[in-house]
């Protein structure tokens, strides 16, 4: 995974989520969760916003650009 987001990460928000629906948190894990949650989150949103960043309208191209688009997607 990438931006921040590891295996590790996701296994931990996935036990406390276990752990909250079977016995509940405690106050550190619930701080924990949140945290967790939030640089999650964050990444993900830092992942969506790098995606929109590297959006390209073909209407916005000239017509030298977009044959070299094409020309990309072929290759």
């Amino acid at each position: 995974m990438s931006n921040g987001i590891t295996k590790e990460m996701i296994d931990r928000i996935n036990q406390l989520a276990a752990k909250k629906k079977t016995q509940g948190l405690d106050e550190e894990e619930q701080k924990e969760q949140k945290a967790l949650y939030k640089e999650y989150l964050a990444a993900i949103r830092g992942q969506v916003r790098a995606n929109l960043e590297n959006v390209r309208f073909v209407e916005d191209l000239t017509e030298e650009e977009l044959k070299e688009e094409l020309a990309k997607r072929t290759n």
